[in-house]
């Protein structure tokens, strides 16, 4: 009895039809369509809380040239969120993530977007980073830090997708 001849190339080739029948059940094509619809919620990701400072102050900017953008949505369906306090501070030019001056929050608006500018990000412990949260007591409490690619990048995006506290 021959045992069967496994590869990379195999592999990888069982992997893609998998993936695919997973994409097209996904899509609305089998039994999980309507799991696939919806929208799962935004894991914190792992020391995204550092220097947190709940309650930082209402900004308007904190510098100019380097931009935080990004969403917020409502688990389940997907619905944008209007007037949701995002959290945003970084390490930048002027100092580090302790620094008052880079930290600062924003409302979300209409579409549930958001932006922010403020001084170039500058790496921190090798990786320039940003802080982002969301903390108020509507929805589950996220904390992101998004690496950039690159520390000569002008702008990071991060979104959120919130479930109900």
């Amino acid at each position: 009895m021959n045992a069967p001849f496994y590869n990379r190339r195999s592999f990888l080739m069982s992997a893609g039809l998998v993936s695919a029948g997973l994409v097209s059940v996904g899509a609305g094509l089998g039994p999980m369509g309507a799991w696939a619809s919806t929208y799962a919620p935004t894991q914190s990701m792992r020391g995204g809380s550092n220097n947190y400072r709940p309650n930082a102050p209402m900004v308007d900017k904190l510098g100019d040239g380097f931009f935080v953008r990004g969403k917020v949505v409502r688990a389940g369906d997907g619905a944008a969120l209007q007037n949701v306090r995002i959290q945003i501070w970084a390490a930048t030019v002027l100092g580090g993530e302790r620094e008052p001056r880079n930290h600062g929050s924003v409302l979300t608006g209409p579409g549930g977007l958001f932006e922010l500018e403020m001084e170039q990000i500058v790496p921190n412990f090798g990786q320039p980073h940003a802080h982002l949260a969301y903390d108020d007591s509507q929805f589950k409490t996220v904390f992101l830090r998004p690496v950039m690619p690159s520390a000569s990048d002008t702008s990071v995006t991060a979104d959120f997708v919130l479930a109900p506290a």
